[in-house]
């Protein structure tokens, strides 16, 4: 006998996840906190494609960064188009700021998105395939006024969604006037040592020296703490840049600590660099992060236009808002439920829940069920203040009953009348 065909249960795809009713609330709190933080700050909303020419976030990126060797889900088109799911918002607006002339428009200018984005990463704990950020952006100004400013913005809208105990890690990575000396010295160091380095750094060492200092590597994090700190060997225009961002930070009593091996994993920073951790984990997992990037709109093929920007993931900031007690708000009970018998009522009740919205008085109902004691059963349990009853009889003569579910008290009511008798009962 030939076997029986097994039933095919799908699953989410691998590093992806559905947003359940019960965690939507979370999702809306941040867009509200980050909307409204963009209306006080003056922002103004962006939406880019979800993919772009994959030459964008190689020129951006960096053609040896993890993000472009590894993770980046890129494909042709059948017209040959080679293009590339988003793995960051940054290339495509500074790539929306020249392609739509945004830089005739006056400077500085202010930018914030929202929106899904992809890597193909080995799926872990808060990393996913499919992930979401959030992200400011300040295009057209080099002054350190606006890398304090980005971090600002962040700092204030992770307290107003109620989470405080963080730090500021940060750090300059120079430019491109004082990076290059920098690397040198950084490959003198590493020169010796390349033995006892792991296998994606002894890659870097040739591709990109500078990311030797952001692995996370046990054996490489005890070479890159005797390694040259970059903040010693600033240039005459970044030192300055740096230490006034700081002074700023300071007066605005934000928490900062200088991590001299931070440097993100993106090629187009230049001067300040920063991640927002939490102080009461041991996982020191990034919940916001950004920093300055004077050099990429020209190098995307504009004109020049120094920039500082940052993103927090929503994911991340959601599993810390419930690590520390962050609970959705009550759901308010529906001030009526409506009940109803019979062919005729059910249709008759449609256009009364109608009303109700259009009354904005909160309703629920189960028109799907027949019996009347079923329908009260589950008004008593959703905690509804009153009943609005429509029978044969009451569908015939055109009026409703409401019944107080407390009481049980009831009054017959004209439908013409019904809405004008709720809000005097409800008021």
């Amino acid at each position: 006998m030939p076997k029986k065909r097994q039933k095919e249960l799908f699953q989410p795809a691998k590093g992806t996840f559905d947003i359940l009713p019960e965690d939507e609330w979370y999702w809306d709190k941040i867009y509200k906190a980050a909307s409204k933080a963009a209306d006080v700050y003056g922002f103004g909303k962006i939406e880019t494609p979800i993919f772009e020419n994959t030459n964008l976030f190689l020129r951006s990126v960096g053609e040896t960064t993890d993000i472009a060797e590894k993770q980046m889900y890129s494909f042709k088109t059948r017209g040959g188009d080679a293009l590339t799911l988003r793995p960051e918002g940054t290339a495509p607006i500074s790539r929306a700021f020249i392609s739509n002339g945004l830089f005739e428009l006056p400077q500085p200018l202010k930018l914030w998105y929202w929106g899904p984005f992809f890597r193909h990463e080995s799926p872990q704990h808060l990393r996913y395939r499919e992930f979401h950020q959030f992200g400011f952006e300040i295009f057209g100004d080099r002054d350190s006024v606006y890398d304090a400013l980005i971090i600002q913005i962040f700092a204030n809208i992770l307290k107003e969604l109620g989470w405080a105990d963080f730090v500021v890690e940060i750090n300059s990575v120079g430019c491109q006037t004082c990076r290059p000396d920098f690397r040198r010295l950084l490959l003198n160091y590493y020169r010796s040592r390349q033995r006892l380095l792991c296998k994606d750094c002894k890659r870097r060492f040739v591709s990109n020296p500078l990311r030797l200092l952001d692995c996370k590597e046990e054996k490489c994090a005890e070479l890159k703490s005797r390694a040259p700190q970059i903040i010693d060997h600033l240039c005459s225009a970044c030192r300055p840049h740096f230490k006034s961002t700081l002074e700023f930070l300071d007066d605005l009593e934000i928490p900062y600590m200088l991590n001299p091996h931070l440097v993100r994993g993106l090629d187009y920073y230049s001067k300040t660099v920063f991640e927002f951790v939490s102080t009461s984990k041991e996982d020191k997992m990034a919940i916001a992060s950004g920093g300055r990037y004077d050099n990429l709109v020209e190098l995307l093929g504009g004109k020049s236009a120094p920039a500082v920007g940052g993103a927090a993931g929503i994911e991340r900031l959601i599993a810390s808002l419930k690590e520390i007690g962050v609970q959705p708000e009550p759901k308010e009970n529906p001030k009526v439920f409506v009940v109803q018998l019979g062919s005729l009522a059910k249709r008759k009740s449609l256009s009364l829940i109608e009303d109700l919205r259009k009354a904005e008085i909160t309703f629920a109902e189960s028109l799907g069920r027949d019996s009347i004691k079923a329908q009260l059963k589950i008004a008593d349990r959703l905690k509804a203040q009153l009943a609005l009853i429509i029978g044969q009889k009451e569908s015939l003569d055109n009026t409703i009953i409401i019944r107080e579910m407390d009481s049980g008290n009831q009054e017959t009511v004209t439908r013409a009348k019904i809405i004008d008798r709720l809000k005097k009962r409800l008021s």
